[in-house]
């Protein structure tokens, strides 16, 4: 695990960063019952460039080589993490939320997640350093989820994360009633979940679950705890911003499955072949790049001419369109 060379206050820092954005979200939505497209699409504007930013730290610090893993890395996550859009759109139409109590659940769920994603980076890559064959155990499971994703699109898989949400509403104690943004409320003289507890705990599950696919995944671009970490981080902060922007437009990219796809495919072959090819870390970023980028350009293809060949079929409503619309009601 080649973190030896990092100074803690690098560290400090990057968590005064991560504090400090974070105070400014809350600080700026303070209240706010309603985010526009054009505010989300601002505020994850502003994350990105915050994740860049921090990638010129690392060059000034660490010197290009690291700078081009972080980017890879932070492209990866940052790729994957479209995937999580679809889950929050069936988990809030499962439960109902209204659009103003989304982003409290977004935030907190994210938060979590920077605990569990270090927990899991630190020992995956502490599992490498010590055992050489675990390498080979983490592109398997990248196969498999290449394999997966490939096979059953975000879209087509509202149903398994429907079986989530059924299953924690069996086994804990939860009310349908929403008071204001509170996870609890007591009821009959007895304290219930409300469906906003609900919401987040199936967030935080289903982030462990990304979390066994992205994490190898970035592993493959770099070894480094400092370079995995902060990449990871950066690049999952702004996902409430960014599930704002695309809520109702993501289900458009029909064909992203084949990027996210492609994307852990040769992430798993870089694991595999370590050991008798090296893709320089530049080379991951522009592999990565085009991929997503192909699949995003084929989706908006689609759409467009489906669009000019049948204008009013293209305007109607399908079954995912009222799935974000549910959500964001």
């Amino acid at each position: 695990m080649t973190s030896t060379h990092v100074s803690p206050w690098e560290w400090g820092l990057f968590g005064v960063i991560v504090l400090a954005m974070l105070a400014i979200d809350l600080v700026a939505h303070r209240g706010a019952h309603h985010e526009s497209r054009k505010k989300a699409y601002a505020w994850s504007a502003a994350w990105i460039g915050v994740g860049l930013a921090f990638a010129g730290f690392v060059a000034l610090r660490h010197g290009g080589t690291a700078a081009q893993e972080y980017l890879g890395a932070y492209l990866i996550e940052k790729s994957l993490s479209l995937d999580n859009l679809f889950v929050f759109l069936v988990i809030f139409s499962s439960l109902n939320v209204p659009e103003d109590k989304q982003r409290r659940v977004l935030f907190w769920g994210i938060l979590g997640a920077l605990g569990f994603r270090a927990l899991f980076i630190f020992l995956g890559l502490e599992a490498l350093e010590r055992w050489h064959w675990v390498v080979y155990v983490f592109g398997a499971l990248l196969l498999v989820a290449a394999f997966r994703v490939a096979k059953s699109p975000p879209t087509q898989s509202n149903e398994e994360k429907n079986k989530l949400v059924s299953f924690l509403e069996k086994h804990l104690p939860v009310t349908r009633e929403f008071d204001g943004k509170r996870f609890f409320l007591r009821e009959n003289g007895k304290w219930q979940a409300t469906p906003l507890l609900l919401a987040l705990i199936t967030i935080e599950l289903s982030d462990v679950a990304f979390a066994i696919d992205s994490v190898p995944a970035a592993m493959s671009v770099s070894r480094n705890l400092f370079v995995v970490y902060t990449s990871n981080i950066l690049a999952i902060l702004g996902l409430r911003a960014l599930y704002i922007a695309l809520a109702k437009t993501v289900h458009e990219l029909r064909y992203l499955h084949w990027g996210l796809a492609a994307v852990l495919a040769f992430a798993a072959a870089k694991m595999l072949l370590s050991s008798w090819v090296e893709i320089p870390p530049l080379a991951s970023v522009g592999i990565i790049a085009v991929l997503i980028g192909a699949s995003v350009g084929w989706s908006l293809r689609d759409r467009a001419r489906t669009a000019r060949k049948n204008p009013r079929e293209s305007g109607a409503s399908g079954p995912h369109d009222l799935t974000s619309r549910d959500a964001l009601r």
